[in-house]
């Protein structure tokens, strides 16, 4: 090969090289969570022009008592992010609650990432069982709450805030437990907007959600 063609080789090889090493220095790749449950699109006028902007629902606020046997309130959540899971008394929401512990381990020292278990099984609608269930978890106080309520709070907060599968013939008032997802998990962040839906009983899907976390507390570090 000649000098001349070896030298246009070479340096056909090394652009992508130097692209590579330009965007890993400099480049900044971001990556946003989507934004879950739509309730609407709204139509504004901007620079003459009409623009469409989706908005998305809102967690309505909210205070339960806690196996600690003080009041969480959805402002004291909200501080950061937190992780949903709704708790019946089946195989499926325990093996959800075991996986929690990795999330609640992960990020023991991170204020900002809280763990929510609304138990909507009535055996324990009682402080005592409340608390013996958070204690069989090992739950860190101040990290992880077991909230329970009034049976129509409950259902509300279920069905028409974090818009889990519902029945329209039950009556309103019973604790709606039959048709829930089984082991559904939703990260709702400080704007009480739902930013992740998983399945909690596949680890596959715990890793994600470990993963998102940290996305989500990246933005907050790194606004836009």
């Amino acid at each position: 090969m000649r000098p001349r063609q070896t030298l246009l080789l070479g340096l056909l090889l090394l652009v992508p090289v130097l692209a590579f090493l330009f965007l890993f220095s400099f480049g900044t790749n971001r990556y946003a969570l989507p934004t879950y449950l739509p309730d609407r699109v709204d139509s504004t006028q901007v620079g003459g022009k009409w623009r469409r902007d989706t908005v998305f629902h809102q967690v309505a606020p909210f205070q339960l008592p806690a196996s600690t046997g003080r009041v969480v309130s959805s402002q004291e959540l909200s501080q950061g992010i937190y992780i949903a899971q709704f708790y019946d008394s089946d195989a499926a929401s325990a093996r959800v609650a075991r996986q929690l512990l990795r999330v609640q381990e992960k990020f023991r020292h991170e204020p900002r990432v809280r763990l929510v278990t609304f138990v909507l099984s009535a055996e324990a609608g009682n402080a005592a069982a409340l608390t013996r269930l958070a204690e069989q978890y090992g739950t860190i106080a101040g990290k992880w709450f077991f909230l329970t309520g009034p049976a129509d709070t409950l259902s509300r907060l279920t069905f028409r805030e974090y818009r889990l599968t519902s029945d329209p013939h039950r009556l309103p008032g019973a604790v709606y437990t039959a048709n829930i997802p089984a082991g559904r998990l939703l990260l709702v962040d400080s704007q009480r907007r739902v930013r992740g839906i998983y399945d909690g009983t596949d680890g596959r899907e715990i890793d994600r959600l470990l993963t998102e976390i940290t996305v989500q507390l990246y933005d907050y570090e790194h606004p836009h």
